[in-house]
């Protein structure tokens, strides 16, 4: 007999419902702890795809890895370049000052090692890695003399060679050289080298004291002194004296020539310069000694002996005892100061002049103060020869005698001079010395 009051048996596996969940039974808890509020479960994790994370990991940790790297990269080198830079600033190993030669060409790696085998520098591996850092601003080390200080650190060393504060030499030219004595004074310098191209123009190059380096090239100085010959030449002819016989610069540096030639007194330049300038406007000859040596032996220097007549009598371009006017070039290369004087002479009516024994001259207006200066001078020479050999007395003056002559010692006899120009008067010789 069926029972309609509860469901029919489901046979199993006839889609028979699953059984209700179990619930965990309640754990009893205490008053207390029923009191406390229930904990809300955890909640599910997301689900997310697995090879994304791994990606970004790996590449988190070479950025971390890297960055790590360059931490300690900079840490280390900065304390390298701490440690460089007080090694650099600490007194150097020089007990006393000392020079020390960097030849043209030498590597760095050579001076440095010069420069440690010296004793100027502790280590040249210090050296070199200073000089990297510094050849990050474009520096390099000159060649040259350099004077190095007690205690000089490496960086004041290195400093001085890369500024080339080198000692720099000197070499002399005195006034009054011609150019070949110039070429052969400067090719005896053995701190220069190189050859000079060609003997320069006479009276181009403007004596004076010129410093150089070691090592720098003999056309280098005359370079230097052809430039500052142009720029003194023009700079004192701007401020010359107006209406001067002597109408361009390469005038007035013939007559500076003589000038030059004819004193060494810095105070007697201006009134040497004003007998010649005189004597050009009233069309006398020049009547100078060394123009004579000059058209006999040129550019060599000295003649090597007195004068003769036979050398005053001597038909040659540059002898102003037989030619009018100004030869026809220099016979020196003057100085400034005698260039200065030829552009602004003194104001006198001077128009002779002659040694008075003293290294000085007598200027006189007139040929017979003259005449009288030359005799006295011609008494100085005899006592000086006295005093030379003793026993022997001076002779008492007498009047000049056309005999061989000395630089301006003895006078020439007044004779007519053959006009050079078309227009220009005869010029009647002076007795000048």
């Amino acid at each position: 007999m069926r029972d309609h009051g509860s469901p029919p048996p489901v046979p199993p596996g006839a889609g028979a419902l699953p059984p209700p969940p179990t619930r965990p039974q309640a754990v009893a808890r205490s008053p207390g702890e029923a009191a406390l509020p229930t904990r809300p479960p955890k909640p599910p994790k997301p689900i997310r795809e697995r090879s994304e994370p791994r990606r970004m990991n790996g590449f988190l940790r070479f950025l971390n890895g890297l960055l790590t790297f360059a931490f300690l990269t900079l840490a280390i080198g900065g304390v390298l370049a701490l440690s460089l830079r007080a090694s650099a600033d600490a007194p150097g190993p020089l007990q006393t000052a000392t020079v020390v030669a960097i030849p043209k060409g030498e590597s760095t790696y050579d001076t440095a090692g010069r420069l440690e085998k010296d004793g100027v520098i502790t280590d040249r591996r210090l050296f070199m890695a200073q000089y990297y850092v510094q050849r990050l601003h474009g520096v390099g080390i000159k060649a040259g003399d350099y004077e190095i200080k007690k205690g000089a650190s490496l960086r004041q060393v290195l400093d001085t060679l890369v500024e080339g504060r080198a000692i720099l030499l000197k070499v002399t030219v005195p006034e009054g050289l011609t150019s070949q004595q110039i070429v052969e004074r400067l090719r005896a310098e053995p701190n220069l080298q190189g050859e000079i191209a060609a003997v320069p123009g006479e009276g181009t190059l403007l004596p004076d004291t010129y410093k150089f380096s070691r090592g720098m090239t003999r056309q280098e100085i005359i370079d230097r002194m052809q430039a500052e010959h142009q720029k003194v030449l023009a700079a004192l002819w701007a401020k010359r004296q107006a209406e001067l016989p002597v109408k361009t610069p390469e005038q007035a540096m013939v007559l500076a020539s003589i000038i030059e030639k004819e004193t060494g007194k810095p105070d007697e330049r201006e009134k040497v310069a004003a007998v010649f300038v005189n004597r050009l406007k009233t069309k006398m000859r020049l009547q100078s000694d060394p123009t004579i040596v000059y058209g006999l032996v040129g550019g060599q220097g000295p003649l090597g002996r007195a004068i003769t007549r036979a050398d005053i009598d001597s038909r040659t371009p540059y002898n102003t005892y037989t030619i009018d006017g100004l030869p026809p070039g220099p016979i020196c290369n003057p100085g400034r100061a005698a260039i200065e004087a030829t552009l602004n002479p003194a104001k006198t009516s001077d128009l002779y002049f002659v040694a008075d024994g003293t290294g000085g001259h007598t200027f006189t207006t007139n040929l017979r103060d003259h005449n009288a200066a030359v005799q006295r001078w011609r008494q100085v020479e005899r006592e000086r020869a006295a005093r030379a050999q003793p026993g022997i007395q001076p002779a008492p003056a007498q009047p000049a005698a056309p005999t061989p002559v000395q630089v301006q010692t003895i006078p020439v006899a007044p004779s007519p001079a053959a006009p050079v120009q078309a227009g220009t008067p005869p010029a009647k010789k002076s007795t000048k010395q």
